[in-house]
């Protein structure tokens, strides 16, 4: 009873929710021509923009309408939300099982893609943009909680390195679904990839970011989309299943010793310097 009352008083954030998805909906999906491809703007990317200017933390003039109150309550939501897509996931597994067999090493083997962060942000973060260990919490990984996880254990949330994982986590949260669609859509029309290929790259380990990418291929692609929803939902699984290791045992003591290779000298430099 006591649950019930709770959520009746947050009837401004179940009010916001329904208006801004009827809105969305009512726009619907758009495509926008771009050189050999195209861009597609789904209903969620509109639901996503219209969500972010009502936080009052980034208009605060919004704080007549969603209060504080409802902000903390709506960020656990998006894990209940997203349940339904992913057990819709689970029953075009089953069917298309021959396929994720036949796809079998190509699944596990672009498991390899998750080092791809400390290729390409972990140069931008010490050279171009002068982190700290900071750099180390932001680029092992695409900072989802699994890696949250790893980060809070080995040095706390509150060590610069939980401040870099954490910083990936909150952009990922606000910006992740909207690149995801675009960037989807986006090399889906200029076939560029196999679309199978693309599917399991869909499946990085956030249920968001997952749900978006497979929306946009299944809209360019329609005609494939039980084997898109099939192979992103392997791959997402199986993200899921090994990236915590491959986090753990790979990519966080490689990105550590790169950083003591490099930005570390310069950390014992400055400290040594500060205690003379």
């Amino acid at each position: 009873m006591n649950a019930l009352r709770g959520q009746l008083a947050l009837w401004r954030l179940h009010l916001a929710v329904i208006v801004i998805g009827a809105i969305a909906e009512m726009i619907g999906i758009r495509k926008i021509p771009l050189g050999v491809g195209a861009i597609l703007l789904l209903p969620l990317l509109y639901a996503f923009i219209m969500a972010a200017v009502m936080n009052p933390n980034l208009v605060p003039k919004f704080g007549k309408i969603i209060r504080q109150k409802e902000v903390q309550a709506a960020s656990p939501l998006i894990v209940i939300a997203i349940m339904p897509f992913i057990a819709k996931f689970g029953t075009t597994i089953g069917p298309a099982i021959n396929t994720i067999i036949a796809a079998g090493p190509a699944l596990i083997l672009q498991e390899l893609g998750n080092l791809g962060t400390i290729v390409l942000a972990f140069p931008l973060a010490v050279w171009g943009l002068k982190m700290g260990r900071e750099a180390i919490g932001a680029t092992f990984s695409i900072a989802r909680e699994p890696n949250l996880a790893i980060i809070a254990d080995r040095y706390t949330l509150k060590s610069p390195e939980g401040t870099g994982v954490m910083g990936v986590y909150v952009i990922g949260t606000l910006f992740g679904t909207f690149i995801f669609a675009i960037l989807a859509s986006l090399f889906a029309s200029a076939n560029l990839f196999d679309p199978r290929a693309l599917a399991m790259a869909c499946g990085i380990g956030s249920g968001s970011m997952m749900a978006a990418c497979t929306g946009a291929l299944t809209e360019v692609i329609p005609s494939m989309k039980d084997e898109i929803l099939a192979l992103a939902g392997a791959s997402n699984l199986l993200t899921y299943a090994t990236g915590l290791y491959a986090g753990l045992f790979l990519a966080l003591p490689i990105v550590e010793k790169l950083y003591d290779a490099t930005a570390g000298k310069k950390d014992l430099a400055a400290a040594s310097k500060k205690e003379g």
